[in-house]
């Protein structure tokens, strides 16, 4: 039997969540970005994390950070190039718990924090 599938932990939602170019056609195919390849994105490329500190942070393997942070760039990339629209949504991930103003488990401040429709455990609220 397989081994359970472990949500990577997210600390921010996007505020964006919907991109692409003004002359794309809106009935075309979209590209999908999950919310945890998002936070991927969000880690390294703007923070500017390593991949270990990403993984730590996500509470997921580094091959796993590398996995994803490889499919993002991908799927990116195609949007960019093709002039696809690009769509974060779903996944499957738990966000971090706040105090106040402060990620609990990784102890930052203002991640602009809210909850999102990612796989949540039972009794979270959406």
């Amino acid at each position: 039997m397989a081994r359970p599938r472990k949500r990577r932990r997210v600390c921010r939602m996007p505020n964006y969540r919907i991109f692409g170019a003004a002359n794309a056609n809106p009935h075309s195919e979209a590209i999908i970005l999950s919310v945890e390849e998002y936070e991927v994105i969000r880690l390294i490329d703007l923070e500017g994390l390593e991949q270990t500190e990403c993984a730590e942070r996500m509470d997921v393997a580094r091959s796993t950070v590398q996995r994803m942070y490889s499919e993002a760039k991908r799927k990116i990339a195609d949007s960019i190039v093709n002039g696809k629209m690009l769509r974060i949504e779903g996944g499957d991930y738990i966000l971090c718990e706040m105090d106040g103003n402060q990620c609990i488990p990784c102890k930052n401040a203002g991640h602009g924090h809210r909850r999102g429709r990612g796989r949540n455990r039972p009794g979270d609220l959406s």
